[in-house]
C-alpha cells in the first residue's frame, strides 16, 4: 500500500464552510462601563448601533457597570472603562474606548476583512 493511499483527502470546501458558519454564529458581548458617563452612554448607544445594524438578531450583549459588579470587572481584568469583550465567537477580542470606531471594530468582530476595510476607507477618502 502506497504512502498516498492511506492519507486522508484535502477538504478545501470544508474551509469556506467553517467561515460562512461562523459569520452566522451567535455573538456573545459584556460591555463594561464605568456609571452613567458621556462616554459611557455613547459607548452603549454605539455597540448596539453596530449589532443591531451588522448583527440583527445574533448578539447577546450584556451590560455592566464596574461599580455595581467589581467582581465581574475584577475576573475580566478590566483596566479601563468602556471595554467591550467580544467573548463567542472565539478567538476573544477586547475594544476599548468609546465605540465610535465602526470599521475597527466590525474588523476585530470578523464581520468585515481588511480588505473590505480598505475598500471602505479609500470610498469614504474620496467622498468630498
Amino acid at each position: 500500500m502506497s504512502r498516498r493511499q492511506t492519507r486522508p483527502p484535502k477538504r478545501h470546501s470544508a474551509r469556506k464552510k467553517t467561515t460562512v458558519k461562523r459569520k452566522a454564529q451567535q455573538y456573545v458581548l459584556r460591555l463594561y462601563v464605568a456609571g452613567m458617563t458621556p462616554r459611557s452612554t455613547r459607548a452603549i448607544q454605539n455597540i448596539r448601533r453596530i449589532c443591531e445594524d451588522h448583527l440583527k438578531s445574533r448578539f447577546d450583549l450584556q451590560v455592566i457597570d464596574i461599580y455595581q459588579q467589581t467582581t465581574l470587572a475584577e475576573g475580566e481584568q478590566i483596566i479601563a472603562a468602556p471595554t467591550l469583550i467580544k467573548k463567542l465567537p472565539l478567538p476573544l477580542r477586547r475594544f476599548i474606548g468609546d465605540m465610535s470606531h465602526t470599521e475597527r471594530i466590525l474588523v476585530g468582530m470578523d464581520l468585515r476583512s481588511p480588505e473590505q476595510e480598505k475598500a471602505a476607507i479609500e470610498l469614504s477618502a474620496r467622498k468630498p
